[in-house]
């Protein structure tokens, strides 16, 4: 059976501290179609911050899923290559994501994580983990404020997360595609991702009820920009018991 490639990319947000807040998270888990699916969290992004990899156990194993993670910073039991195996999904943490693609090809592991999208693992991942699977996109990785940044490009197009959230972001990719700097491309707000299957646009879901996304593209030395209303993702219902408890409170 051919296996869908499949890559989930937000524009930011993730590991909401608020479990309503979560809706993003809940709906990778159920692409996999699993009771307890394996989730394996990359932080290289963030050097391994310790605060993100703990929010993320705490997060996923919330939700029910088998959680772990790889470090590059710190030595592991088993190389990086095998912990990536045979996972679900793999979710990438934001932060730099220069440090994060220079390290994944020192490490050998770019290879291990495109044999494991090609066998159907999930890809995902939130700003930096969200960019590096296109061609390209508008990074503050570098020096000296926003740039372009060549990326894996597993995904065609360039990609800008906060797009909300970050204003400066707006006129510089927006500029960037207009002269050609950048390749057409999505702008992406928190709380919103970009559903890819077979390296195609499927889904574009939200967490956030006022949160968008837009495709830019170079038009006759402008700029065409089309909206893409994403799918509101439902909060989950709280059970009748604890709504009587609280009444009963």
């Amino acid at each position: 059976m051919v296996k869908k490639k499949q890559v989930v990319a937000i524009g930011g947000g993730a590991f909401s501290d608020k479990p309503d807040k979560l809706a993003i998270e809940r709906y990778i888990l159920a692409q996999t179609a699993k009771k307890k699916p394996r989730v394996c969290f990359l932080p290289t992004a963030s050097g391994d911050a310790e605060t993100n990899i703990q929010r993320f156990y705490v997060v996923f194993e919330k939700l029910g899923a088998a959680a772990s993670h790889v470090s590059l910073f710190r030595q592991e039991r088993k190389p990086a290559g095998t912990l990536l195996q045979n996972q679900d999904v793999l979710f990438v943490g934001g932060g730099n994501t220069r440090n994060l693609l220079v390290l994944w090809k020192e490490w050998e592991i770019v290879d291990v994580i495109r044999r494991a999208y090609a066998q159907g693992t999930i890809l995902a991942g939130s700003s930096a983990g969200a960019m590096c699977w296109f061609e390209e996109g508008l990074t503050d990785s570098n020096p000296g404020g926003f740039s372009a940044l060549t990326c894996l490009g597993w995904l065609k197009g360039s990609f800008c997360p906060h797009f909300d959230t970050e204003p400066k972001r707006k006129p510089i990719f927006r500029s960037m595609i207009r002269s050609g700097e950048l390749a057409a491309g999505y702008a992406v707000d928190d709380g919103v991702a970009l559903h890819f299957v077979n390296g195609r646009l499927e889904h574009v879901v939200s967490s956030r009820p006022s949160a968008g996304a837009l495709f830019l593209q170079a038009r006759d030395s402008g700029l065409d920009e089309a909206s893409l209303s994403p799918i509101r993702l439902a909060a989950p219902k709280r059970s009748t018991s604890s709504q009587r408890r609280r009444v009963r409170q």
